[in-house]
């Protein structure tokens, strides 16, 4: 018996499931462990494992958007970025999940997804809460500096900033 034979043999009828996306939290985690039964024994890249895997990340989505709402406040532009971000983390979980550990794939799932989500945020946001105005401010005075720069052929000072800026001295410290 060669290898596909004994697979075939191993695999099961699946349901065939409509839109994976509308499937009920509850079920899907019934529906997840017989996916994820079949995922274990299909051999990768085969049309039947990316099926079975593309359907295991529709029916978890719900997973993504519930992890998700922790991260509401940060504005709906970044909704967005922060599901997608949350997509990847799903996909990951759900290529390195195993049925022997005999753990429910929520609780294994959602660290997976949260971890992206911070990350995003880690590697997106300013470490230090700086005011708005600051940033602006920031980013202002860099341009003032380089146009110093190429007239004067050296650093400007931070008089010389303040007086092109029309910040006061200390608010151009501020910005540095």
């Amino acid at each position: 018996m060669t290898v596909t034979e004994a697979t075939e043999l191993q695999t099961v009828a699946l349901p065939e499931i409509a839109d994976p996306s509308r499937v009920a939290p509850k079920d899907a985690r019934q529906l997840s462990k017989l996916f994820f039964d079949q995922l274990a024994v299909l051999e990768e890249g085969t049309p039947e494992h990316q099926y079975v895997r593309n359907t295991l990340i529709e029916m978890n989505m719900t997973l993504v958007r519930f992890a998700a709402a922790r991260f509401r406040s940060r504005g709906q532009d970044a909704m967005e970025d922060i599901v997608q971000v949350g997509m990847v983390g799903l996909i990951k979980a759900i290529d390195r999940f195993e049925l022997t550990r005999e753990v429910e794939f929520t609780s294994f799932a959602v660290p997976y997804i949260v971890g992206e989500m911070k990350r995003f945020f880690r590697d997106t946001s300013w470490a230090v809460h700086v005011p708005r105005r600051l940033q602006e401010a920031r980013i202002h005075l860099a341009r003032a500096t380089e146009e110093l720069r190429s007239r004067l052929g050296r650093t400007p000072t931070v008089k010389e900033l303040s007086q092109l800026m029309c910040l006061s001295e200390e608010e151009v410290n501020e910005a540095r």
